[in-house]
């Protein structure tokens, strides 16, 4: 689930939560739960419906953030014969929310957890999401617990998951995990990750799958001033995202056996032949993110499929990492696709993926992975999902498409405002660009990609045709972050 991840270091506050203020406002983003969705989940929070099965004396361990305390996922590697073992525990929200409640209402509406540079919108109230239901060192959890066998090539060969109670270990951050994996002093369960993350990224090549290494933005103080960085992101979160894709396909597999469910579906572009392809952006797509290579100064030969240029990029380059972030737009025809009763929908796979996939494995962020979750733990149980369930997933993907939407409106408001308050005091400067895009009914309009710094803005230009693909060179005529505008114009 690649998302513009904006961090906001030494910026102005006044500013900037000003214009955050007013885009919540703008978008009717829900921010505090009513008293008595908060009193339900305070009565959860203190009795919740516990599963029978004990699994404490499996030493878990979580990899996240390091200021992240919405624990979904909490793993134990093991190997298995001359193959692997994945535990993968996930936050049990079905013992804490009861269908039908205030509580769930309140769920609903939300969809998803919403991520802005100031703080989060939760779709939980943190006396859950941050705390009885997130899965936290040294406490006991409720928790779906997923067991996936895998062989020597990390292919899956069985699965299973069924609730239990579950405790953690170890709470680490990237960067910790990475320095103990490279310097070889990670304990098995943790240095399994590498190899069984290697593997499955071999598997991901070979099935024709991308995973995007989108890089995080951040604005920091520099000399006075503030520019844009990135931070690339490390292996080890590339291997702990390949854990998750590969619950979700287990999950989907499950669904699409026993009939019923959810998948995250996004189409696959034809290619010559009239065949699927695999992973690969529409003509129209291509073209886009061509000339933004270009833009960027990113040989891309005609030769090169789109999946092993990505897979070449450096995301440490800023040039590189601006790419990755225009190539998250080709995610957005991305949605969830609901069948019953054996009737499955024409398409099964998710492109990107390569393969059927579900979400599951976040459901303290994410509805719909509440759902997915029960479903699942019925089709192993044998039984048919529960009725709250089944009445509920028409609706359910509505939901979550108003959530998506919701979620993009919030991230592409926080990216201008960001960008805006970057420029704020450079209007009249001129930069070096290149035009990515031009309108088609009105040619003097488009998109122009700055050399530096690496930011995607509209232009205006006086009614002469822009010269799409080409450099040229621009003034700054607005840069407003209250009204989240940057605006540019031919020089």
């Amino acid at each position: 689930m690649p998302r513009r991840h904006i961090r906001v270091t030494g910026a102005p506050e006044a500013p900037l939560r000003a214009a955050l203020t007013a885009l919540r406002a703008e978008l009717g983003v829900p921010e505090d739960f009513p008293p008595e969705a908060l009193a339900e989940a305070e009565r959860a929070a203190n009795a919740p419906a516990l599963p029978a099965e004990d699994a404490t004396d499996i030493p878990f361990l979580t990899i996240d953030p390091p200021a992240s305390v919405d624990l979904d996922q909490a793993m134990h590697l093991s190997r298995r014969g001359t193959g692997y073992r994945v535990r993968y525990a996930i936050a049990d929200v079905g013992a804490f929310v009861v269908p039908g409640t205030a509580l769930d209402a309140q769920t609903h509406r939300r969809a998803t957890t919403l991520y802005f540079p100031d703080g989060k919108v939760p779709l939980h109230p943190a006396v859950l999401s941050e705390g009885a239901a997130s899965l936290l060192p040294d406490q006991v959890r409720p928790a779906a617990l997923w067991t996936l066998d895998l062989d020597a090539d990390g292919r899956t060969v069985a699965v299973d998951v069924h609730r239990a109670l579950v405790r953690s270990r170890a709470r680490l951050d990237y960067a910790g995990a990475q320095q103990a994996i490279d310097s070889r002093t990670a304990e098995e369960p943790l240095a399994l990750l590498e190899v069984i993350g290697r593997l499955r990224e071999a598997l991901e090549i070979e099935r024709g799958g991308i995973s995007l290494n989108v890089p995080e933005q951040e604005i920091i103080e520099h000399d006075h001033t503030y520019e844009l960085t990135y931070r690339a992101p490390l292996p080890a979160e590339a291997w702990n995202a390949q854990l998750s894709l590969l619950t979700g396909m287990a999950a989907a597999d499950l669904m699409i056996a026993h009939g019923t469910g959810v998948l995250r579906t996004l189409p696959a572009a034809p290619d010559d032949g009239g065949a699927p392809a695999r992973a690969q952006p529409r003509v129209g797509d291509v073209g886009r993110l061509r000339r933004t290579a270009h833009a960027l100064r990113i040989d891309w030969p005609h030769h090169l499929s789109y999946d092993r240029l990505i897979r070449s990029l450096d995301p440490h380059d800023p040039r590189h990492a601006a790419f990755l972030q225009e190539c998250t737009t080709l995610l957005r025809g991305a949605g969830y696709t609901v069948f019953r009763d054996g009737n499955l929908p024409p398409i099964t796979t998710h492109a990107a993926v390569a393969a059927p996939y579900a979400h599951c494995t976040a459901p303290l962020r994410r509805l719909v992975d509440r759902y997915t979750s029960e479903i699942c733990l019925a089709a192993v149980a044998g039984q048919d999902p529960p009725d709250w369930v089944l009445t509920s997933l028409d609706a359910l993907r509505g939901e979550m498409a108003d959530g998506g939407r919701r979620a993009g409106a919030v991230e592409r408001g926080c990216v201008d405002i960001v960008e805006a308050l970057l420029l704020k005091d450079r209007v009249g400067e001129v930069f070096d660009g290149w035009v990515v895009d031009v309108e088609e009914r009105q040619p003097a309009f488009g998109t122009v990609q700055l050399e530096s710094p690496a930011i995607i803005g509209r232009i205006e230009g006086d009614g002469t045709p822009l010269p799409l693909g080409e450099r040229l060179r621009v003034r700054l005529a607005r840069a407003d972050p209250a009204a989240a505008t940057v605006r540019f114009a031919p020089a």
